[in-house]
């Protein structure tokens, strides 16, 4: 299957012309996959799509994820979650963290196993914030100094929803969509600084400003500075896609190759709301062109617990 693409602005990421609701197989799922392996960010726009049609294109690439937050699940369909600033009898409608919280982060870290790709479709879109913005972590990898890049590569880092919960609250005054939820007693995990992507070899960041509270073996101190320093370097503007939502956006994004937040949007004035899925699959690694079976990488397997 052919897609036609157009680069977006910032280096990475592409807008795909195609009518989801139409496409389907075996063939749009691997013209799909490979185009977001190489771009990292999709965006397809003018999208009309029911719940049903959402769970069929994020079954496009993978598994979809039903270990979700049963607050903010769509009623009888439990691999989507919804996204939203709006609040109905005091109470958030789905995961909504703060007007004005930006969070930088990889979907799902604290989980042993990585999300793969995240597809978010927007339904009602705010005329004034809320925009997603995203960071090429691959790229920003690459850039890395060569001594800072063999650093970072013997790391791993401590990822905790409870610190999550902790973070989020104390930006937000008091409020948390990840305190007393569904998944707020899932053990801590660890995840490589730079883990190495299953179907591209490709190393990335994974980092998240309010996920992770430390790396591991490194003093407190050393682990605080590390973690800011290479942050603020993967959010760098040259390294940034800013999305502005329009209705029937559905944006696709390789979750092991970039981080993402949202932007701040006044609730009062802007209400914002998206449904979302995510996607896990089995791990694929690269065949070497001599047609043998590829080593395993240190890292391979080891963010199951």
């Amino acid at each position: 299957m052919h897609l036609t693409t157009t680069p977006l602005p910032g280096g990475f990421g592409a807008r795909v012309e195609t009518d989801l609701t139409r496409a389907a197989g075996p063939a749009t799922a691997g013209a799909l996959t490979d185009a977001l392996h190489r771009h990292r960010v999709l965006v397809l726009p003018d999208q009309h799509l029911n719940h049903a049609d959402l769970l069929a294109a994020a079954s496009l690439f993978g598994a979809v994820d039903t270990a979700t937050d049963r607050r903010y699940t769509v009623p009888g369909f439990p691999g989507l979650t919804v996204v939203s600033n709006i609040h109905q009898g005091g109470k958030p409608i789905g995961i909504y963290d703060g007007d004005q919280e930006e969070e930088w982060h990889a979907d799902n870290s604290f989980k042993p196993e990585l999300t793969t790709a995240t597809l978010l479709y927007s339904v009602i879109t705010p005329a004034e914030g809320g925009e997603t913005r995203f960071a090429d972590a691959t790229r920003a990898y690459a850039d890395l100094p060569a001594d800072l890049r063999a650093q970072v590569d013997g790391l791993r880092a401590v990822h905790s929803v409870q610190h999550l919960g902790a973070r989020q609250a104390d930006a937000t005054g008091g409020r948390s969509s990840t305190q007393a939820g569904a998944l707020a007693q899932l053990p801590i995990v660890t995840h490589p600084l730079a883990p190495t992507h299953p179907a591209t070899g490709a190393r990335a960041l994974l980092l998240g400003s309010m996920v992770i509270p430390r790396v591991e073996g490194l003093p407190e101190a050393d682990s605080r500075a590390l973690l800011a320093d290479l942050l603020s370097h993967a959010t760098g503007p040259e390294y940034l896609y800013t999305h502005r939502w329009e209705q029937g956006d559905l944006v696709v994004w390789d979750n092991l190759a970039v981080l993402h937040t949202a932007s701040p949007c006044d609730s009062s004035r802007h209400p914002r709301l998206l449904v979302r899925a995510a996607v896990r699959q089995p791990t694929r690694r690269p065949i070497p062109s001599d047609g043998g079976i590829p080593a395993e990488s240190p890292d391979s397997g080891s963010h199951r617990h």
